[in-house]
């Protein structure tokens, strides 16, 4: 019996349309980027998330969620990691072209993890 491939946790704050997006896929994708959005961040840090989620997501849509997914680490590792700021603050920079093979990659579901309003 062989183990599962290791996988990569990341976060994602998110508003209440994009978190309605990503319930309409089953909890499996993350939804294609509008055309000023030429990437797709997740952040390696829950703390990094939760700030996000509540200090921005919460002003500027009313609510804020935390979300946790799991993404096959040797998939993952083609992406740089950023630093956006501090040290905890680190996300990966994925182009919006991408993000459908990047969702094939998705093990498991989304899952909120924190809801901020």
């Amino acid at each position: 019996m062989t183990s599962p491939r290791p996988t990569t946790t990341l976060w994602r704050p998110t508003g209440p349309v994009e978190l309605g997006l990503v319930r309409e896929s089953g909890w499996r994708a993350w939804p294609p980027r509008l055309p000023e959005q030429p990437i797709f961040y997740p952040v390696l840090d829950e703390d990094y998330a939760v700030r996000i989620a509540r200090d921005w997501n919460v002003k500027h849509d009313g609510a804020g969620f935390v979300t946790r997914f799991e993404v096959d680490a040797e998939f993952a590792g083609r992406y740089p990691v950023r630093q956006a700021g501090g040290s905890t603050i680190l996300e990966l920079w994925v182009p919006a072209k991408e993000l459908d093979e990047f969702n094939a990659h998705i093990v498991g579901t989304i899952d909120v993890v924190h809801e901020f309003r």
